[in-house]
Order: structure tokens, then C-alpha cells, then sequence
């Protein structure tokens, strides 16, 4: 059941959270403060991959933009202290047949991620890499 939750801002500032919003991809409000609060906590709780203690397990996607001439994938290092659960690879994005993504879902130690982070950011080709973070949860599963 929806509860509605309420609050005020000038003209102005309504006119750019709607413009804001529109060009976030998002077709109404609600979704977009949702989505807005949750990853505003998760910052403010555990911070980004780079801000993150070294020691603290963390968990989520690496997503890998590249261009290649061939089909290859990057190869993501394994350590003792990092899991690759999955990885995804696709090519031949958007109007190049020359660009690929890889995803790989991963756990670890955040010192660890990090050095495959920056690794794969200094990869040669590589246009954009980006840790997306799992969603933080209140109680364990299973």
C-alpha cells in the first residue's frame, strides 16, 4: 500500500527538479525521490567505492566500456579476497560494431575492487568504467 509523503519547494526550484527529473529517464516523481533517497543513504552509510574503508566487503557490478577491433573480452584479475559471480559480455553497442561492455558481479575486500577498478581504468581502450553498488540490506537472506 502507498503512502503518500509530502514536501514544499519555491517555483523555481519545482521547475528544475521536474527538468531534472525528465532527464534522468524518469516518468514521474515518486520513482525518482525513491531512487534518489535510497542511493543519497547508501552513500551517506557506507560511501562510494573510492571514499569506502579498505577492509569493507563490498558487493555489486563493474560495468566496462570498450572499444575493440576484434572480439575479445577484458579479463577481470582474481584475488584470494575478490568472488566473480558472474560476467556478462556483449559487443557491437549502439552504431559501432567496434564497442563492447563486459559486467561482472563481484564481491570483496573494497582495497581489492578498487585496484581492478582502476586497473581496468587505465586498460588500454577502456572508455568507461563504473562500479554500480548492491543494494544495501536491513536484514541477511537466507
Amino acid at each position: 500500500m502507498s503512502q503518500i509523503i509530502s514536501f514544499s519547494a519555491d517555483k523555481s526550484f519545482a521547475a528544475i527538479f521536474d527538468e531534472l527529473i525528465q532527464k534522468s529517464g524518469y516518468k514521474n516523481r515518486s520513482r525518482f525521490l525513491r531512487d534518489a533517497a535510497i542511493y543519497f543513504a547508501e552513500i551517506q552509510q557506507k560511501g562510494d567505492l573510492m571514499t569506502i574503508d579498505d577492509s569493507e566487503i563490498v558487493e555489486g557490478h563493474l560495468v566496462v566500456h570498450y572499444e575493440t577491433e576484434k572480439e575479445q573480452k577484458l579479463m577481470v584479475t582474481r584475488t584470494e579476497s575478490v568472488e566473480v559471480a558472474a560476467y556478462h559480455h556483449s559487443s557491437r553497442l549502439g552504431h559501432s560494431c567496434h564497442s563492447c561492455v563486459d559486467v561482472v558481479h563481484l564481491k570483496g575486500i573494497a582495497s581489492d575492487v578498487r585496484e581492478i577498478f582502476e586497473q581496468l581504468n587505465n586498460t588500454r581502450n577502456v572508455d568507461k568504467v563504473v562500479f554500480v553498488s548492491a543494494p544495501m540490506r536491513q536484514d541477511e537472506c537466507c
